[in-house]
């Protein structure tokens, strides 16, 4: 239930209204609990602050936040619409949860609650001497608080967007993402093994993306039905109703279509992929934005490039993990969990690079570097999938290259060249 809670708070959290909601509620808790000051026996202590001087500072602050806020959203919209014009659409996703955009905007709009609901108190008398010192100090934080966030958005907002901000935004998710895979490639449940032996397929009951696994739920009824559970899907994967997402120890044909439900009922399926639990998905959209520049109507090699960095970086995770470190520590001991192939990794990352940038000697060359660096990694599949690779973009580059010179200058950057 808890990972389940944290999955669908994770969701809501990263919608445009939720930060500004929680800041109007804190903003109008503020605006009534001076009232409470009153009680405390302080009068004699703090200054008399005229109600006119607090209604100026008060009026100030409702008729140029709303204003500003108008102004943030227009602003978050057009970088909003810049990435997903001049990136991926993917990275929208990731560029609307800017977490100092969507702060500025929740203190922008907390600002004019609060100023609204505090005037409306102040003018029918709510408060006493303590209570509009209170106020006062209140709303004097809300100024400068609204002027440091206001400079520090101005800042964030003239990078949020752009394409350098993007692709750091997306590396960031995916690294995220990638690390949590990397310590936990099995997600605490058992290795999968192949097909599980007798076991009975259990088919989709809809048809979309795996977003989440709630292995915990599986867990339970696993040990409530005496069975094993053997997944065949992962965040990330598409399935439909004909697809088997796991195989299970029972023979009762009536208790199998029972099971069918409750398995089913784990799975969070949805039409879109996730970058949270989906490893390969951050590696994809990085990957998309070098496909989109290397194009004849963009033709920006300098970003494909770039996004070959950030895959160089989000390799080397597994450079403190190698195969004999890593562990697998096993809660869910009645459910097993298929791997991730390092070839697919390879593919979602590099593949369509070298692709769409073969008759680019620059980005081939680039490529051939992240491939000599990545083999150095202590990890068996990596190196063979980095040598795999590497022979795979040399042979699309001698095919789209006609100028000999720079062919033999890629062969000997080549990582085949090494072995």
């Amino acid at each position: 239930m808890r990972k389940k809670l944290k999955f669908y708070y994770r969701r809501i959290r990263g919608q445009l209204w939720f930060r500004p909601l929680l800041f109007c509620i804190f903003s109008v808790a503020g605006a009534l609990i001076a009232h409470q000051a009153d009680g405390m026996g302080f009068s004699d202590l703090v200054p008399d602050i005229d109600e006119e001087t607090i209604g100026g500072l008060l009026d100030t602050i409702s008729s140029t936040m709303l204003v500003i806020s108008i102004f943030a959203v227009t602003s978050m919209l057009s970088a909003f619409s810049s990435a997903s014009n001049t990136a991926t659409p993917r990275s929208f996703k990731i560029v609307v949860t800017d977490d100092v955009s969507q702060n500025a905007l929740s203190i922008f709009i907390g600002a004019f609650i609060f100023s609204i609901v505090a005037t409306i108190a102040l003018d029918n008398g709510y408060y006493g001497k303590t209570g509009r010192f209170i106020l006062f100090l209140l709303t004097l934080l809300f100024f400068a608080v609204v002027i440091l966030t206001f400079l520090w958005w101005v800042d964030r907002i003239s990078r949020l967007g752009r394409m350098e901000q993007t692709i750091k935004q997306l590396e960031k998710v995916a690294c995220t993402s990638l690390s949590e895979y990397i310590k936990n490639p099995y997600l605490k449940a058992l290795p999968s093994s192949g097909e599980l032996q007798n076991g009975k397929p259990i088919y989709a009951n809809t048809t979309g993306y795996v977003q989440h696994i709630n292995l915990e739920t599986l867990q339970e009824f696993a040990e409530e039905n005496q069975l094993q559970i053997q997944l065949n899907c992962l965040p990330g994967k598409f399935i439909h109703d004909n697809f088997i997402i796991a195989y299970i120890s029972a023979d009762d044909p009536i208790k199998v279509e029972v099971i069918r439900e409750g398995v089913n009922r784990a799975l969070v399926v949805g039409h879109t992929r996730l970058f949270d639990e989906d490893p390969r998905f951050g590696l994809i959209s990085l990957t998309e934005i070098a496909s989109r520049a290397l194009s004849l109507g963009i033709n920006d090699p300098g970003t494909a490039i770039e996004i070959i960095g950030s895959h160089e970086r989000l390799f080397f995770l597994w450079h403190k993990v190698n195969e004999a470190s890593a562990e697998n520590t096993v809660i869910y001991n009645r459910v097993a969990v298929p791997n991730i192939e390092m070839e697919d990794f390879f593919d979602d990352a590099f593949r369509p690079i070298a692709r769409d940038g073969a008759d680019n000697i620059e980005v081939m060359l680039r490529l051939q570097k992240a491939f000599r660096a990545i083999a150095t990694i202590e990890h068996t599949a990596i190196k063979k999938q980095a040598l795999k690779n590497s022979k795979e973009a040399y042979r699309r580059a001698k095919t789209a290259i006609a100028y000999a010179p720079d062919i033999e200058r890629l062969e000997k950057r080549c990582l085949f060249r090494r072995e």
